[in-house]
């Protein structure tokens, strides 16, 4: 029996736990909620639940988003999984109406970091779509804009473009510029080169094979703007690092981010912040930065150190943050947890969040069984500087396991509310065309 057909014809209480994204952390966190006898609930905001798999991660990852597809189609695709797509809490489906009114076990917030972080100079916001672009609707056209009927965001990349940033996300936007900036002109040239391929071999390499120089495309490239040092990047990280273990990292930082500087003509401007906008009319036109230093771990500006950087685009990647939900309290930026091991919600039991969620964090932690020297294989792949990457940074089914153990010891629904809610999920089958995950 499927378990939609087991809430159907339920008469005996059993937990159910409804969880929020379908995407890596969701769908690890389902097959290990059905492992422990609950029937898992997966209410997916998409038409497809591959999440930051397929609209932000960079699409010359094609192997490792086949891989990380497959791995989310496997745990959804199970009888023992109810997927609901195209349900997004807080419009199509109230979150009081969930964690209230339908009676479930617990809910596993899973809907990872979708909100870019706003770019911290006051009026900036002023000026989105007239010179200033933030990275996740960038990376979402990269992807998409050669799919056949696109109609998402549309940018025309020109010259010197600045990033501000400083994380893996914002080391993809400067790849993404400039493999763009020497495609076109290359093309230019009337040589044609795939993108994807170029990003495999880097620039440097692809142009000699042409023979062709960078001084004759003339190319600015794009500037990364970060207010630390390379050493300080969060590309790898460790909770409360021994000092020996601390220089292994920055160690291990430097020498990734000096392969994307050389393989990708990427220019790196550090120990610096914006303070200032740029602007001619109605439109942004640059950054004023301030010089700062890194004292006690902490950035401090430098007191008469304010220069300009005229760009005619300027793109904040400064992190992701989860999109606010009513009825979901809130701490800064983030949900407010009472637990960061558990992920439990305050004020709200039987609520816990995962994954990029929780922290709005998507970079590779280092952990008990993951040596500096694996973060580092597993940054660089992932950056383009090392082998074929094998993982997502960020990712963890440990996680997704702890998680799940906590969600399936919820309180059992009572039979007639499982009866409830296989009579709302076909009634939200029947609005949006769902006829089984396979089909789907």
């Amino acid at each position: 029996m499927d378990a939609l057909q087991a809430l159907r014809d339920a008469t005996e209480p059993k937990p159910v736990v409804a969880i929020i994204g379908g995407a890596v952390a969701g769908s690890e966190a389902a097959a290990a909620c059905a492992a422990r006898g609950a029937i898992p609930i997966v209410f997916e905001q998409g038409v497809r639940p591959y999440g930051k798999i397929e609209d932000g991660l960079p699409r010359w990852h094609e192997k490792l988003r086949d891989k990380e597809y497959g791995k989310i189609n496997g745990n959804l695709s199970r009888d023992s999984v109810v997927f609901v797509p195209r349900t997004e809490i807080g419009s199509d489906l109230t979150w009081s109406h969930l964690y209230e009114g339908l009676g479930l076990s617990a809910i596993v917030l899973a809907n990872g970091a979708w909100r870019d972080r706003p770019l911290p100079v006051e009026g900036a916001d002023a000026y989105d779509g007239k010179g200033l672009v933030y990275q996740n609707e960038f990376v979402y056209w990269f992807n998409h804009y050669e799919d056949e009927g696109y109609d998402g965001p549309v940018f025309e990349i020109p010259d010197d473009v600045i990033v501000v940033g400083g994380g893996l996300a914002s080391i993809d936007v400067v790849k993404i510029i400039n493999l763009e900036l020497y495609g076109r002109a290359l093309r230019e040239r009337g040589i044609d080169v795939d993108l994807v391929e170029m990003e495999l071999k880097g620039i440097p390499r692809t142009l000699d094979k042409l023979g062709v120089s960078a001084e004759d495309l003339n190319v600015k490239s794009a500037t990364l703007y970060y207010r630390r040092r390379k050493e300080d990047m969060p590309l790898a990280s460790a909770d409360n690092p021994s000092p020996e273990k601390l220089a292994k990292l920055q160690a291990a930082r430097v020498k990734i981010m000096d392969r994307v500087i050389s393989k990708y003509f990427v220019k790196f401007e550090p120990l610096c912040r914006p303070v200032g906008l740029l602007t001619e009319g109605d439109r942004l036109t640059g950054i004023r930065f301030q010089r700062t230093e890194v004292v006690d771990g902490r950035v401090r500006g430098i007191e008469g150190t304010e220069f300009e950087a005229r760009a005619p685009m300027t793109i904040s990647s400064i992190g992701s943050i989860p999109k606010p939900i009513e009825g979901i309290p809130t701490k800064g930026e983030l949900y407010h947890y009472d637990s960061w091991d558990t992920g439990e919600v305050h004020g709200l039991p039987g609520v816990f969040g995962l994954g990029n969620v929780l922290t709005g964090k998507g970079n590779i932690r280092d952990s008990r069984e993951n040596a500096i020297e694996i973060i580092e294989k597993v940054v660089a792949a992932y950056l383009g500087v090392g082998d074929e990457p094998s993982e997502v940074p960020g990712q963890s089914s440990e996680e997704a396991r702890v998680v799940a153990e906590k969600a399936a010891s919820g309180a059992p629904m009572p039979p007639e509310a499982m009866r409830a809610l296989a009579e709302h999920i076909e009634s939200r089958y029947r609005a949006v065309g769902y006829a089984g995950y396979e089909n789907w």
